[in-house]
């Protein structure tokens, strides 16, 4: 039974179609071929349905022999924890932008919208004592590390119940195992390459990620700490975000090489579709056993951001509107892996339709939640500060006198 449901259902929407035809040739009555149908749509529901995944992708490789895997499995949980967090970051970001011309939200804000494949094709390869460190366009990684939608946008609006309490606003969230937003431009690779020390210093069997933009790829402190991650072959993963723009520069307008993957001299490089989440997912796998194995390694992943630089950037100003739309029509990692799912009989359109539509009512609502969260309180403004709680400051007692 359990293999015929899988057959039916299974790798692609045409066996289904296949055994339909073959019952009505052998002149079974329709009522029957109906129930049988039905029969086998409510058993798979219960079954670990997997789908072989062809051609995953084909990845450009730097001083490697042998890259990440050409072919792949998925089944429907993992399916369906991908495509539900996609479509929740893309909620939220999209929220976020909207509460942010309401004036809810001020000063800096980096929105991710576009570039989802990559962080959650970065969360489903890593385990749980693996760490992951990125720049001030952080939100997808704060949420997927431990954070909602309400905590996020909390954050951005200073509420106490923000993830980092109202203090730390877009670029500065933190969550277990995920060592933050950072204001810097790459300031955030030496502390990550600092983490994947400890790693190996502890003797514990996990990596640390640091990720950075195609912009901040020139940056001195990188190179620096590439050569010691190599010199003591560290268990590090560095993953160019590579978005296309560098604020508004165009790659080849701020890099001499712009195959970011190459640029780390003794250290491979993986270059990566980033629009396509199961490329990320299988290419980080590979460089998660690859730098506990041997050392660090370098993964360029291709992306985009549908938003401007920032929210004060309109982000049409280095690139036409054309651009954009024909990005997000014929290469949106949403869109993208629901065909996958779609075409490989995994979920139908009605599915990933309410799959979306759930989502949407959840982040939403989380977000009036965050609007009605309270302000920290005045006392608040010592705490995390000192080691010990602080009454006076000169003899003054800091709140109040504001």
């Amino acid at each position: 039974m359990v293999f015929i449901a899988q057959l039916w259902h299974g790798k692609r929407n045409d066996h289904r179609n296949g055994m339909l035809a073959s019952l009505t040739n052998l002149k079974f009555n329709q009522n029957f071929i109906l129930q049988i149908d039905t029969w086998v749509k409510g058993v798979t529901r219960d079954l670990d349905i997997v789908i072989w995944i062809d051609n995953v992708a084909n990845y450009d490789l730097y001083r490697l022999e042998k890259g990440p895997p050409q072919q792949t499995t998925l089944n429907d949980e993992d399916a369906t924890y991908i495509l539900r967090t996609m479509h929740y970051i893309r909620r939220m970001e999209n929220k976020i932008a909207e509460m942010y011309r309401m004036r809810l939200i001020n000063g800096f804000c980096h929105l991710y919208a576009g570039q989802e494949a990559v962080a959650i094709g970065c969360k489903v390869a890593l385990k749980d004592n693996d760490n992951v460190i990125t720049a001030y366009r952080c939100h997808a990684f704060a949420f997927l590390f431990g954070g909602t939608a309400r905590s996020v946008m909390a954050e951005l609006m200073g509420r106490k119940t923000g993830i980092s309490k109202g203090k730390g606003g877009s670029m500065h969230m933190y969550a277990p195992q995920f060592y933050g937003g950072e204001g810097i431009v790459g300031g955030q690779v030496p502390i990550g390459t600092g983490l994947a020390f400890a790693h190996k210093y502890n003797g514990t069997d996990a990596v640390s990620v640091s990720l950075y933009g195609d912009g901040a790829s020139s940056q001195g402190q990188i190179y620096e700490v590439w050569n010691m991650a190599k010199l003591w072959n560290l268990p590090a993963i560095y993953i160019c975000e590579n978005n296309q723009y560098a604020m508004g520069t165009q790659l080849h307008r701020h890099s001499a090489n712009t195959k970011f993957y190459t640029r780390g001299d003794l250290i491979p490089g993986i270059k990566v579709n980033g629009m396509r989440v199961i490329d990320v997912r299988e290419a980080i796998t590979f460089a998660r056993d690859y730098a506990i194995r041997n050392g660090p390694i370098i993964l360029e992943v291709d992306t985009y951001r549908y938003y401007g630089h920032s929210m004060s950037d309109p982000g049409v100003g280095y690139r036409t509107r054309d651009e954009i739309k024909s990005v997000q029509s014929e290469q949106d990692p949403i869109l993208l892996f629901t065909k996958l799912l779609v075409d490989n009989g995994l979920k139908t359109q009605n599915e990933t339709d309410e799959i979306r539509k759930e989502i949407y009512k959840e982040v939403d609502a989380e977000a009036e939640l965050a609007k009605a969260d309270p302000w920290p309180e005045l006392t608040a403004i010592t705490e995390a500060v000192y080691a010990k709680p602080i009454g006076q400051c000169r003899f003054k007692v800091p709140w109040e006198n504001i």
